[in-house]
């Protein structure tokens, strides 16, 4: 290092010791957001790490053949030509628990054979997991039995059999809280299963076979030549490699996401180093005046303080970056209720170095716009203009806007691996950035313009600093808004996402869904709820059927031309369809005409749904023909309705009118009302007790698992938006005390013409209101409008703002932005004026 070189750095130095302060606060700007980064990027990389190493576990098998039906011959038999080591028929049911009368949805899993392979059933007692099979027990849910009070030995009742619990069912693989949460899993010996007398006509069941492979099976290699032959016999083959690429890619883009959050709380703290950095240079303009009259050259004023900042963001990205490693240690605790597999953390260098270099270049780009003007200021110029500096050319801005614009899209589009959707994420981020700045420049042209001559001195002084030199209202505005502007956004989403799942309690609308009941049944099942002085809203009858042609195609012929354009799931799915003569609230007719009935003799008219129509590729008068349990029927699409399966209610892709499906065989689904939950606890008692087939479906809990799981994902959300608020706050207090020393002059001014404390007090007291409601309240308003744009035109649903934003946020954060604001002028108000002056000069 030679001396220049040397003496740069030993200026840099210098003055950073000067200005530790503040250069700490710039700092501390970017360390949240680094933090932030990091331990995403950590666990995401310990994320895939686990699901590769964890791929057969997570399975619980090398791979599985599953079928929605019985398998047919060709199906079973491939199915034994590979040797099956264990299998499974689930499906989901009420059981009952004899001890308090207790009933519950329940998923099921009758099984035989060594399963799990690869990771253990985690029961209480352990032994209960090797043992269940031959005693004939079951393995209840732990969460059920405790809810329950139930514990090992007691009965439970599946259908028409009755069972001991061997023990309670922890944890197995491939289960989460969240998708237990519906219908826990019970395990019972699959030799028991005919017992049950569950598997009737019209029941949902599924048919699994498990495998456990050689070492020397290619399943890539096996996936492509035996999955094509299951599909076209309606049956599905799954490798622990394709299910563990699927799982990994689903959580990939919760890591894009709350990369991209973490990514918003670095921009803001960018934000807040630009400010800061304009304000700072400013201040330092005598002291780069002197340089250059002792003979420093633009280039060594400029290496000054661009080494101060480089070293600020050398220093924040390390300091972020530990911090980055300790927090990532709660992701696991934050998501473990979505994830079917416990994360084992380690550390990579690969985030850490990333956190350190996104520190260095991103304070320095951003820092480089203010930087500039020390390149462009003769000493003259600051000389006799003090703290005015002149401006960097427009040509020099140009290229700094462009770099920070390109580097934005690059570190973008690494994050989401899509070029358009990063193109998307930094034009959102501009415009959301622009629109924040351009009300926080509106508003102080419009006080300026309309300044009120007649109001008190304290409030004329107050809006007066809101445009004066060194003012902080645009900084101050961008990063109060944007921190609220996140938050509230995910108040208000959340309130549509809820709105869709809401369920009326009116006795017009249905909270209880009775399925499974079969044709013998339905007549008693009305009488059970007539006693029980519940209304019998709808019977809908269910009829199951499946493609066999398609306007002029074989289904069979369709599976096998790969350059179709109907979609997949169209040829291999079981429908179930219904006849009635209206449309429901939640359809609309949007081509054809709705036939309500047919005689014997008339051709038969459907209406189809329009994702059906989409996906099938059929429209007005194409003509499908159905295989009804074994019976071809000639149909022709009449008409297309436009579907909302948001609403929690019976919808369906297919409907037939009345006259036409009476006969065929079909079980039906009767729906009520039940006013309280104690009427909905003896109903299920009651339908389970006469008609163990039957499985009941309360609406309301249904309601209230689903709020449960966007109230985690809520706070996890939360959790991210935390940064940014938190980024916002400490852009806020080195924002205010950027500027306190400007301040220190102004309010010692006053107090030598006379000022009191009282009124130097008010005068800083109604700036930071006026810039904590402005920030707060331009925040939530565009929360507001994004919320309602993502409703209208994403979610379809109605618009009820949540009032958590406006009741928490908006006076929260204007309190405290008016309580960092008065820190600053407690030196002020305590000492005469010579002593501030000294002490802070």
């Amino acid at each position: 290092m030679n001396q220049q070189t040397k003496w740069l750095f030993k200026m840099a130095w210098r003055d950073a010791k000067a200005s530790r302060v503040r250069l700490l606060l710039f700092m501390a700007s970017i360390v949240l957001g680094i933090a932030a980064v990091v331990s995403i990027q950590l666990f995401s990389t310990n994320l895939k790490d686990n699901i590769q190493r964890q791929s057969k576990a997570l399975m619980g098998a090398d791979y599985i053949i599953d079928s929605r039906q019985v398998p047919n011959e060709r199906a079973q038999a491939i199915i034994d030509s590979l040797q099956p080591d264990a299998y499974e028929v689930n499906f989901v049911s009420m059981i009952a628990f004899p001890k308090n009368s207790g009933t519950k949805l329940v998923k099921v899993r009758a099984l035989q054979g060594d399963f799990p392979f690869y990771g253990t059933l985690d029961t209480e007692p352990s032994s209960a997991a090797a043992s269940y099979q031959t005693s004939g027990g079951a393995l209840v849910d732990a969460t059920l039995m405790l809810q329950f009070n139930i514990q090992a030995g007691d009965t439970i009742k599946v259908g028409e059999l009755k069972l001991p619990i061997a023990g309670a069912l922890k944890a197995m693989p491939g289960t989460t809280a969240i998708s237990t949460s519906v219908a826990p899993p019970v395990l019972i010996p699959n030799r028991l299963i005919n017992e049950t007398e569950l598997l009737q006509f019209g029941s949902r069941k599924e048919y699994q076979y498990f495998y456990k492979a050689s070492d020397t099976l290619n399943l890539t290699k096996f996936e492509r030549k035996i999955g094509p032959m299951l599909d076209k016999e309606n049956a599905d083959l799954d490798t622990h490699t394709s299910t563990s690429r699927r799982l990994g890619n689903r959580y990939d883009n919760v890591g894009k996401f709350l990369n991209l959050a973490a990514f918003i709380a670095l921009l803001l703290g960018c934000i807040g180093i630009a400010s800061s950095v304009h304000i700072y240079i400013k201040e330092k303009l005598k002291s780069i005046a002197v340089l250059k009259c002792m003979g420093a050259s633009r280039k060594q004023s400029f290496l000054i303080f661009l080494i101060q900042i480089a070293g600020i963001g050398i220093l924040g990205g390390f300091i972020g970056s530990l911090i980055g490693v300790a927090l990532q240690e709660l992701f696991p605790y934050l998501l473990q209720e979505f994830l079917p597999f416990t994360v084992e953390i380690s550390i990579s260098a690969q985030p850490i170095f990333m956190g350190i270099f996104l520190g260095l270049f991103m304070s320095v780009l951003f820092a480089l716009l203010p930087l500039l003007s020390t390149w462009y200021v003769s000493p003259l110029e600051v000389l006799r203009v003090n703290d005015q500096a002149s401006k960097s050319p427009k040509k020099s801005q140009l290229l700094v806007y462009t770099a920070i614009l390109i580097f934005l899209f690059l570190f973008s589009f690494w994050l989401l691996q899509n070029a358009l959707y990063a193109l998307g994420f930094v034009a959102g981020t501009v415009l959301t950035f622009a629109i924040l700045a351009a009300i926080a420049i509106g508003f102080m042209k419009f006080v300026k313009a309309f300044f009120p001559k007649s109001f008190g001195y304290t409030t004329r002084q107050s809006l007066l600093n809101l445009f004066r030199p060194n003012n902080q209202t645009v900084v101050l505005v961008v990063a109060i808004g944007l921190g609220t502007f996140l938050i509230s956004t995910l108040y208000f989403t959340k309130d549509i996402l809820l709105s869709k799942t809401e369920i009326g309690q009116s006795t017009e609308t249905a909270n209880m869904i009775i399925l499974d009941v079969q044709s013998k049944q339905r007549e008693a099942v009305e009488e059970s709820l007539t006693r029980n002085k519940l209304p019998v809203l709808t019977t809908i009858p269910l009829v199951t059927m499946r493609m066999h042609k398609i306007k002029d195609q074989l289904v069979n012929d369709m599976r096998q031309d790969s350059t179709r354009e109907v979609r997949g799931w169209i040829l291999n799915h079981e429908f179930r369809t219904t006849y009635r003569d209206t449309l429901l609230d939640s359809e609309e007719l949007i081509a054809g005409e709705w036939i309500p009935n047919l005689k014997k003799s008339d051709p038969v008219v459907i209406s189809i749904s329009d994702n059906l129509a989409n996906d099938a590729k059929v429209g007005i008068g194409d003509v499908i023909v159905f295989n009804v349990q074994g019976v071809l029927m000639e149909t022709t699409v009449g008409s297309i309705r436009k579907v909302d399966w948001g609403q929690l209610q019976l919808n369906f892709t297919i409907v037939f009118p009345k006259g036409v499906l009476e006969q065929a065989p079909q079980f039906n689904v009767i729906t009520t009302t039940v006013p309280d939950e104690a009427g909905s606890a003896n109903l299920q008692r009651d339908l389970v007790a006469q008609f163990p087939n039957v499985t009941v479906l309360d609406l309301r809990q249904v309601y209230t698992i689903i709020e449960d799981i966007l109230d985690k994902i809520s706070w996890i959300i939360n959790f991210m938006a935390f940064f940014s608020i938190l980024t916002g706050i400490i852009v806020l207090i080195g924002s205010v005390r950027t500027s306190k020393y400007q301040r220190i002059k102004e309010s010692v001014l006053l107090r030598t013409l006379g000022a009191k404390n009282t009124q130097i007090l008010k005068i800083a007291a109604l700036e930071y209101v006026f810039l904590g409601l402005l920030g707060s309240l331009v925040g939530i308003l565009l929360a507001l409008v994004g919320s309602f744009c993502l409703a209208l035109l994403v979610f379809k649903a109605p618009f009820v703002p949540s009032l958590i934003p406006f009741m928490v946020f908006l006076p929260g954060i204007t309190l405290l932005v008016l309580l960092i604001g008065l820190s600053n002028i407690q030196t002020v108000l305590r000492s005469s004026p010579l002593e501030v002056l000294r002490r802070e000069g």
